[in-house]
């Protein structure tokens, strides 16, 4: 029978597994302990860096229906639970991980589905989703204006063709 300690951390971890909308793993061998207290707030509002037992997070992982980390448990093991913009929490690792190379990113899930280190690091690479938000909401304003420009310009247009059948029209008619 599990020791009550033990389930009762398998129970934490289990639930931050199902609140995060990312986790990612890494291998922190070699870091001290002020680089891992840098690392945490590199990370951001939204994500918590739990050092974590191999065998105890793989069980409650598996209980939270994320089955696809079970091979990244190996060596001194550390999760980064993102409730916030994965990108964010991302970029810090990334940053971090130039900056201190010990710190090696295994893998991680993105709202189920299994990421590689690679993946991870592009996932660092794209922009917030305000910045994100923002160039798209200026591309529909463009595409707004293109077409009342548009929309301006053919009545001009068919105006202008009026009065140059007029015009021809009258040089005819006063050529008679």
């Amino acid at each position: 029978m599990a020791r009550p300690d033990k389930a009762a951390a398998v129970a934490e971890l289990t639930e931050q597994f199902r609140n995060s909308s990312a986790a990612v793993l890494t291998e922190y061998r070699g870091l001290t302990v002020a680089q891992l207290k840098t690392l945490r707030r590199s990370l951001g509002e939204n994500a918590q860096y739990a050092v974590v037992k191999n065998t105890l997070t793989k069980i409650a992982a598996n209980e939270a229906g994320i089955s696809t980390l079970d091979d990244l448990f190996n060596g001194p093991t550390a999760v980064a639970f993102v409730t916030g913009d994965p990108v964010e929490s991302a970029k810090g690792l990334r940053d971090f991980a130039k900056d201190n190379p010990n710190l090696v990113i295994k893998g991680g899930v993105l709202d189920g589905k299994a990421l590689s280190a690679d993946e991870i690091k592009k996932l660092a690479d794209l922009e917030s989703r305000e910045v994100l938000l923002s160039k798209l909401a200026g591309a529909m304003k463009g595409k707004q204006t293109q077409t009342a420009q548009l929309l301006q310009a053919l009545p001009t247009k068919l105006v202008r063709t009026v009065d140059a059948l007029r015009a021809k029209q009258d040089e005819q008619g006063g050529a008679e």
